[in-house]
């Protein structure tokens, strides 16, 4: 199996007339002592960010003259799951495209060990310790739509099952900034990627849990980068911040709110384990409840979600803390579900937003403010506003955001489970 012919002619050339001379052999882990990072002859003072990162001259180690958005790793003609790891590379700001960032990626073969291979231009052999990124390694840099599109072969487990399976990588931006790492490339089907996991990730440049769709033999995993998110001393990384509830990029972590209206209506269901694998949207109101404006925005949601045959589960959450009774507000939301005539569009609420037993907690939502809207995709938050009043101006960013994801992976259907 080959990536499509358009594609196949881009890939990377493989040529060594760029190899770099190297000071040290690098370990297969993440971080070391900062040090002057290569400018590529340019003359810049770099600015450092990202904390440490262990030899971080080896993202240039038999590095290509050109580099081309798309990239077939020397993993891609082994045995093993065939995989396409692909995405955006977008600002800040969590919308606007980045070209020409440079993506630098390394993991492991089939059985999870850096293996050489000395008949491969890009192999890198170990130093005298043993360590190496092996020969399963690559380039890849952003078009103009700040897109990317790496193939390989899913890696293995390390053989001492102590983390996940995974695929390193590090980010060059094309201005004076040096090179940083971002959160490793990882699979939402791994066993041993459990929640406490999961919590502990960084989102470095946002999630890296990937949630595969198959394409016939191939697997697809998604990844949208988001430039100086979590990435201390990042020029940018006060903007990639958002007030409320976790910032594009990042995943929605589960909760289990009180269902008072919809069809899990009397349960205890978490909204983005049980239907987020399409489109979603979480409408979070907090202390300073407008039932007038609230009913305007869920009659709005409930016909967007009628529109999208399915491919959208909307969720109100109720948080505001005072007063809280569970019995009341089931009745208090009932009412007014029963009142709209919604059908598709589930209210819950939980006691307050910094709630720990429903665990709502671990989305950082702002009770104080009028309303956050996080908009999801395969539990990645594409999307999030606060203070949205409903107007059409607003409508349209959601409907904007929502469609944005709608692309060729949108609606094939999940891996199969290994």
């Amino acid at each position: 199996m080959a990536p499509p012919l358009s594609l196949r002619t881009a890939l990377v050339s493989r040529s060594l007339g760029a190899l770099l001379v190297l000071q040290a052999i690098h370990g297969c882990s993440g971080q070391d002592e900062t040090r002057s990072t290569n400018d590529h002859g340019r003359g810049d003072r770099m600015t450092m960010v990202g904390g440490p990162l262990e030899n971080r001259e080896f993202t240039y180690y038999g590095i290509p003259k050109v580099i081309s958005p798309t990239d077939t790793s020397p993993g891609w003609e082994q045995a093993g799951q065939k995989l396409l790891v692909t995405g955006t590379v977008l600002r800040s700001d969590g919308r606007t495209p980045a070209p020409g960032v440079l993506i630098y990626y390394y993991h492991t073969n089939t059985e999870g060990k850096y293996v050489t291979n000395v008949n491969e231009p890009r192999n890198m052999p170990p130093d005298e310790l043993g360590r190496t990124h092996g020969h399963i390694r690559g380039w890849v840099r952003t078009d103009t739509a700040g897109r990317y599109f790496i193939y390989t072969v899913r890696p293995g487990v390390y053989p001492t099952r102590d983390a996940p399976a995974h695929i390193h990588a590090t980010i060059k931006e094309p201005n004076a900034i040096n090179e940083y790492y971002i959160d490793d490339f990882v699979f939402d089907d791994d066993p041993l990627l459990d929640a406490k996991t999961r919590q502990r990730m960084e989102n470095r440049c946002g999630s890296g849990v990937l949630r595969l769709v198959q394409q016939g033999d191939l697997q697809i995993g998604e990844r949208n980068i988001i430039l100086g998110l979590n990435i201390p001393d990042h020029p940018d990384a006060s903007t990639a911040r958002v007030r409320s509830g976790p910032s594009v990029g990042e995943d929605v972590l589960s909760f289990i709110p009180h269902h008072a209206w919809g069809p899990d209506k009397g349960k205890r269901v978490c909204p983005v384990c049980k239907y987020g694998w399409y489109n979603g949207v979480l409408y979070f109101v907090g202390d300073h409840p407008n039932w007038p404006k609230i009913a305007i925005w869920l009659t709005f949601l409930e016909a967007e979600s009628r529109a999208s045959n399915g491919l959208l589960k909307v969720y109100f959450v109720y948080g505001k803390e005072a007063g809280y009774d569970r019995r009341a507000r089931d009745e208090e939301l009932s009412l007014l579900g029963d009142s709209l005539g919604l059908e598709l569009v589930a209210l819950t609420h939980v006691p307050s937003f910094s709630d720990v037993d429903t665990e709502v907690h671990l989305n950082r939502i702002d009770p104080q403010v009028a309303n956050t809207f996080v908009l999801y995709k395969r539990s990645r938050v594409i999307a999030s506003f606060t203070d949205l009043e409903p107007t059409e101006t607003s409508y349209a960013l959601v409907r904007e955001a929502l469609g944005s994801s709608m692309n060729a992976y949108f609606d094939l259907p999940k891996a199969e489970q290994r």
